[in-house]
């Protein structure tokens, strides 16, 4: 940091005028011990000559002006020029650095060095704590990356290079290595005075990208099973079990139910598919929470009978006002409790109850709908993944219970367009806890 703040130094008028004696008083400055032996000589010279003074002092004063005034030799001009220019390849000006500023994404402007002259805000945080004169190869370690600023600071072309970040999370950054080049002749130095890295985010839309690609694959594998299944039934019945009235009816059922199952992935395929065209649109209507949760308990009482497990529902008080669309959060407590009689049924009874909170992380009021089973519980490595498409935690299980995987994700993708949160607690043996947090639009909170 001495060395550059050293080289820094030029880089102000003064300290170039005072290099090269720019003005008047420097210049008579610089030039004092000349005057002096000359003062002393033209003295000697009068007193040897028998020379009035006042000629030898206006001579002298003659000399002073001329050394004050008369213009600089051009090899001092071209010296401050030279200087000059190197001041400016040394640190970028004003502009530079503001247009560097209002960029959204990280931006980097390097010396010929690869030292950093700037860096804006958003580049200032994304390896710690980069400071004007660090050098960034001491924050970069990934090769492809060194070796296109190498390549651009000997005078290559623009370069882009796939940058991976890897600290709490993952992220993906398209890097933009781009020349900086001040003097439009550079007189056969092809070394450009500057260099811009731009570092483009590109972490969303790879996320994006792997999620279609694993869920066309897996929607695929979720329908080729059961299609298969029902092609397969289809040529026994037209071949070996065309006569055979037991094979027919036994056959007829499964394929009843392999259909049901597709029928049922495409439904939920469908309806993720209607929420997420609509993820960025608020609902704009007020709905009764306590008549929804009703409406819930009632249609699934007759499955939670079949099953043989109580429905322990607190009673509800009217008034719980959410904005919100009432079809899509009947679909959320549907399914919420339907997992719940239908995977906690070992405990043989659910309980839902009701809540009202200010949420520490906003402030605001929400109303909080818990729906407990007392089954087998899920483990923790699991919880963070419940929410994902077509992801289970025990397969066999979901088929058995005519699961397709998507039911979750359309709660998670439901509440995160009315703005409200999905937390679970769980643990192995103790059952699971599924709580749904809506922001309160009561009449008193409107």
């Amino acid at each position: 940091m001495a060395l550059d703040k050293r080289k820094q130094g030029l880089g102000t008028s003064a300290d170039l005028d005072r290099l090269l004696g720019g003005g008047p008083l420097n210049r008579l400055y610089g030039a004092r011990w000349s005057l002096i032996v000359m003062a002393i000589g033209l003295g000697w010279i009068a007193i040897q000559n028998e020379r009035e003074m006042w000629h030898v002092g206006l001579v002298f004063v003659a000399v002073i002006l001329a050394t004050m005034f008369l213009p600089r030799r051009r090899k001092v001009t071209r010296l401050k020029a030279k200087v000059e220019a190197r001041r400016r390849a040394i640190v970028p000006d004003i502009n530079m650095r503001k247009l560097a500023s209002a960029l959204p994404d990280p931006c980097f402007i390097l010396d010929r060095r690869g030292i950093v002259r700037f860096a804006n805000h958003a580049g200032s945080s994304i390896f710690g704590n980069v400071k004007e004169g660090d050098p960034l190869s001491f924050r970069i370690r990934q090769p492809d990356m060194l070796a296109a600023l190498d390549n651009v600071l000997d005078g290559g072309p623009i370069e882009k290079v796939d940058y991976t970040l890897k600290s709490h999370s993952e992220r993906f950054y398209e890097a933009w290595v781009t020349p900086i080049h001040l003097n439009s002749d550079p007189e056969g130095e092809h070394r450009p005075e500057f260099i811009l890295l731009l570092l483009h985010d590109q972490t969303e839309q790879k996320n994006m990208a792997r999620m279609r690609a694993d869920f066309v694959a897996n929607a695929s594998h979720e329908l080729r099973t059961p299609l298969a299944s029902v092609i397969g039934f289809i040529e026994t019945l037209l071949g070996p079990a065309k006569d055979d009235p037991v094979a027919r009816d036994r056959f007829l059922r499964i394929m009843l139910d392999q259909s049901e199952r597709m029928s049922r992935l495409v439904s939920d395929l469908l309806s993720l598919s209607r929420i997420e065209m609509r993820a960025h649109v608020l609902p704009d209507t007020r709905v009764d929470l306590s008549k929804i949760m009703r409406h819930v308990v009632d249609s699934l009482s007759p499955l939670a009978t079949d099953l043989e497990v109580n429905i322990d529902a607190k009673e509800l008080a009217d008034g719980l006002w959410v904005s919100g669309d009432r079809d899509e959060l009947v679909q959320v407590f549907e399914n919420l409790v339907e997992n719940a009689l239908k995977y906690g049924k070992d405990g043989e009874k659910i309980d839902i109850s009701y809540s009202r909170i200010i949420d520490s992380a906003d402030g605001k009021p929400y109303h909080c709908v818990n729906v407990r089973d007392y089954g087998a519980g899920i483990s923790q490595e699991h919880l963070p993944r419940l929410t994902e498409r077509f992801y289970r935690v025990d397969v066999a299980s979901s088929r058995e219970q005519k699961g397709t995987g998507l039911g979750l994700a359309i709660v998670k993708h439901i509440l995160t367009r009315h703005r409200g949160k999905l937390l679970v607690e769980s643990q192995p043996g103790e059952g699971a806890t599924f709580q749904v947090r809506l922001p309160a639009s009561d009449s008193a909170d409107l």
